[in-house]
């Protein structure tokens, strides 16, 4: 984890939302947990307007600000993907302002947005964290505003990573709730219950930070003792 006086001094802009998440953090429990924090994005078109309002810009900023408070990098791996995944991009802690739109347009802009796919993004990150050498838990935020097109794989893929040191908290966007993610919060049959969901509305960037930090934190730290006991971490 990093220190505050480091975050100040390379991302002042990002301090309230390391504070904040600090917070969530020592409510639950897990203050001072380690954590290799990951952030999926859904790129399918049906998103577009929250490209454009900077609303997943700000969800990657409120992932550094988590991340900063678990882990020691300050960076955070991004994963976006639509009918596909796109290669990772690491979002530092000196150069994140700005990386959603940059990226987003690299692959394309709004033209290229396509559907929505979870199950490669899924094993993408997979990958990236078992090459990445950690010994600490992984913490997914993947966010999405609907239901994928391959959905019983990704149920079958959640349920079989239920054995692997990664926790997925599920994040969706838009005006209603997600039956898909509520039913991967609750599906049965895992080792563990290695997932949780929280839904940000219509209007992602309004709720407050506190809400979104303990929608993910929650569960989580419930998760990490469930996990020692099953053997998974």
């Amino acid at each position: 984890m990093l220190s505050l006086s480091k975050v100040e001094a390379q991302a002042p802009a990002l301090v309230n939302l390391a504070k904040t998440a600090a917070v969530s953090l020592a409510k639950h429990g897990i203050a001072g947990q380690q954590a290799a924090v990951y952030l999926v994005v859904d790129r399918s078109y049906s998103m577009h307007e929250y490209y454009a309002d900077g609303s997943v810009q700000h969800l990657a900023d409120q992932a550094l600000g988590l991340s900063v408070n678990v882990d020691d990098d300050g960076i955070v791996p991004l994963v976006f993907f639509d009918t596909r995944p796109y290669p990772v991009v690491d979002v530092h802690l000196t150069e994140y302002q700005g990386v959603v739109a940059r990226q987003h347009e690299l692959f394309g802009g709004d033209h290229t947005m396509g559907g929505t796919n979870y199950a490669a993004a899924m094993q993408i990150v997979v990958e990236h964290y078992a090459s990445s050498g950690t010994t600490d838990p992984g913490l997914v935020i993947f966010q999405t505003d609907g239901a994928p097109q391959d959905a019983s794989v990704a149920a079958q893929l959640l349920s079989r990573y239920a054995k692997r040191p990664l926790f997925w908290a599920f994040v969706g966007f838009g005006p209603r709730e997600v039956p898909f993610l509520q039913r991967l919060d609750t599906l049965a049959g895992r080792v563990v219950d290695n997932a949780s969901y929280f839904h940000a509305g219509a209007l992602p960037k309004s709720i407050p930070d506190s809400a979104l930090y303990d929608g993910i934190t929650g569960e989580f730290a419930q998760w990490l003792p469930a996990a020692r006991a099953a053997g998974v971490l």
